[in-house]
């Protein structure tokens, strides 16, 4: 999006029918991306049995809407309206012809055509970037605080302590509590880290 990545988010979440699931992980998360000019990118997930469930992305502006993707990416779907009813086919303008190809078999030849060729194809630092802003946006929801992109970076947390050691044999490296359930997140109470260990 826009050729940049978010520099802050702000974020809430909530566990509402885990009861006793032993992971740390929250039913809902609500993230407000916002860019260096400004710009706001809303994240909305929910993961709980019997609710509405998409996963696709939108974009609305001063001229207009756009599907972005739907069905998890895969096809996407691509369409632009004129208004913002998204759907009503009188306001199409644009739309991507179908059918599409798989952008995740379109990685794999891009990929593999690069090593065929003798190219150099490394999306290493997009796939890092990529992690820090989701990174930073569970980080917001699970600390109750506004994280940056830099505060990501220098993050003093050890999400994975001893991964560099990690084995098949290893135990994991977050260990459930004594009571068998995991640590889960207290916004606003901890504050410097997604939850307490």
């Amino acid at each position: 999006m826009k050729d940049a990545w978010p520099v802050k988010a702000a974020a809430s979440g909530g566990r509402h029918y885990r009861n006793d699931d032993v992971d740390q992980n929250f039913d809902t998360y609500s993230v407000e991306y916002t860019f260096a000019d400004g710009t706001k990118l809303l994240l909305n997930g929910r993961t709980i049995p019997g609710c509405k469930n998409e996963f696709a992305s939108y974009a609305h502006g001063t001229k207009g809407s756009a599907v972005i993707s739907t069905s998890a990416h895969t096809p996407a779907k691509c369409r632009i309206y004129s208004g913002q009813n998204i759907g009503k086919r009188s306001e199409l303008v644009w739309e991507f012809p179908q059918p599409e190809k798989s952008p995740y078999q379109l990685e794999w030849d891009h990929l593999v055509a690069a090593i065929r060729d003798n190219e150099s194809y490394n999306e290493v630092e997009r796939g890092v970037q990529a992690s820090v802003v989701t990174s930073m946006g569970r980080m917001a929801a699970h600390t109750g605080q506004e994280i940056t992109y830099d505060d990501m970076l220098n993050c003093k947390h050890e999400f994975a302590p001893g991964i560099e050691k990690l084995t098949f044999d290893s135990p994991a490296p977050l260990q459930p509590l004594a009571n068998g359930l995991y640590p889960v997140p207290q916004p606003g109470i901890v504050t410097d880290q997604e939850y307490q260990g």
